[in-house]
């Protein structure tokens, strides 16, 4: 049973991470950051790389609980075709994404998830301690990229981050990929290598649960002071633009601060999915959710091709306000909700996680 809540209990997490990123990816589409009150715009950014932060250790936790058995076991045999089928889907995913690249949508992060599980294959066996030292690793390695190189090439069009001018090219593609796309493999891996070392951890026990979710918490409040204290302080010397540059916890561009603070947060948020799940585990509601998370994949082509595709359709995509993209997100999430538990009670996956599987196996 118990291990039956610790998968509810991620599923959930990862329903409410899609929603955070449906409100992220509306706003931005909508042009509508920054357009309303203080108050509004105060909420909306407090899911600017979080959402997405938890998506992707959920993803490195999954594959963690995948080849459990098969590491456990130590066949290499066993061990080879559980890396094999990682490969494949890596390679689906890959695919995906950029097929939704090739629709316009440039905020995509499924041929990002692609290479990191292409990627993690080669690391399944890897001793936990080496897991969290590469991840620092990639975010040294990250921030030293930042500072050396123009994070900014590349970057095109009237407005900021929104098209990417070669990326169809050889160099444009790497660029995007490795250094300063949405989700670079430098430092966006770190997160993947966080949620590999999580998936090995009993969450299921109160104590270790307890303990990781004191100090995730205190982890991303002390680097948030930290970000305040130190852009105050470099401001009178460098300027406002090099001090947020360097300090700042938001994900454009992702320095260190930014993955310790989004890090603390995906911990505590997932281990209060856990808490939840484990205490309303028979509620319809949480159930309802659940069925969500499980078809994070679909719903998330979905809001590209059915929900941009509407915004288009009634002429709502750009020049919006917060409140409307905020409603949108809303509406959307409660849309996948409905579909999601009319769909489950025929079928045991959603239609493109069924496509992966049936690809990939």
């Amino acid at each position: 049973m118990k291990t039956k809540q610790r998968i509810i209990g991620y599923d959930f997490a990862r329903a409410w991470a899609m929603f955070g990123m449906l409100i992220v990816n509306f706003t931005v589409i909508t042009g509508a950051e920054g357009n309303g009150p203080a108050w509004l715009r105060t909420f909306t950014s407090l899911f600017e790389g979080r959402a997405s932060a938890l998506f992707v250790i959920l993803a490195g936790i999954g594959i963690t609980l995948m080849t459990k058995r098969a590491v456990a076991s130590g066949d290499q045999l066993v061990i080879k075709a559980s890396r094999q089928k990682i490969w494949k889907r890596s390679m689906f995913l890959l695919a995906l994404g950029l097929l939704l690249y090739t629709l316009e949508w440039t905020g995509d992060i499924l041929h990002y998830y692609g290479v990191y599980l292409f990627l993690a294959a080669f690391l399944i066996v890897v001793n936990s301690r080496w897991l969290v030292g590469l991840a620092l690793g990639f975010l040294v390695v990250a921030q030293f990229l930042q500072l050396r190189y123009n994070a900014f090439e590349g970057w095109a069009g009237p407005v900021p981050f929104m098209n990417y001018a070669d990326f169809w090219t050889i160099e444009g593609f790497a660029r995007n990929l490795f250094f300063n796309g949405y989700h670079p493999l430098f430092p966006w891996f770190s997160f993947f290598l966080i949620g590999l070392w999580l998936g090995r951890m009993n969450l299921q026990e109160g104590r270790i649960r307890k303990r990781l979710l004191l100090i995730s918490i205190a982890i991303t409040t002390m680097v948030e002071v930290l970000s305040k204290v130190l852009i105050h302080i470099s401001t009178p010397w460098i300027g406002t633009e090099a001090s947020t540059f360097l300090f700042n916890t938001g994900p454009i561009l992702p320095n260190v601060l930014y993955i310790l603070s989004a890090t603390g947060t995906a911990i505590a948020g997932l281990i209060l999915c856990l808490y939840v799940t484990e205490r309303w585990a028979n509620s319809r509601m949480v159930t309802a959710i659940v069925h969500t998370g499980q078809l994070t994949l679909t719903h998330y082509v979905g809001h590209v091709v059915i929900g941009i595709g509407f915004l288009v359709l009634i002429g709502r995509l750009t020049n919006q306000s917060l409140a409307f993209a905020l409603i949108y997100s809303v509406c959307f999430f409660a849309f996948s909700i409905v579909i999601s538990v009319v769909w489950r009670k025929k079928f045991s996956r959603g239609p493109i996680e069924w496509v992966m599987r049936k690809v990939t196996e």
